[in-house]
């Protein structure tokens, strides 16, 4: 009986709650597509959590590593401001060059 009261207390113990990274937004997400033959050119789509494109910018001779915690920071920021701007306008924006001017 000890046992399976010891090993009870430890199973729901083990079930905490996981923190999410800094650079992860709960107003969206952000996806970059890129292309083997144009290394530097990359198009980043922003996306609200219900799914819909909020914002488009295709950066062309710009290096982006989103490895990086500081670029993910970044893009972070430019995903929340850019669901903001959908929420009053309710269309999607493209090309206003927030992430160019966010990365220089």
């Amino acid at each position: 009986m000890f046992a399976l009261l010891s090993f009870v207390a430890v199973a729901s113990y083990a079930q905490e709650k996981t923190v999410s990274p800094k650079w992860v937004s709960n107003k969206g997400f952000w996806v970059i597509e890129g292309n083997k033959k144009q290394p530097k050119t990359k198009v980043i789509r922003f996306y609200n959590n219900d799914n819909i494109l909020v914002y488009k910018e295709t950066l062309t001779k710009v290096k982006l590593n989103p490895d990086k915690r500081k670029v993910k920071m970044k893009l972070k920021k430019v995903l929340e401001e850019s669901v903001e701007a959908w929420q009053r306008s309710r269309e999607p924006s493209e090309e206003l060059a927030y992430v160019k001017t966010i990365l220089n």
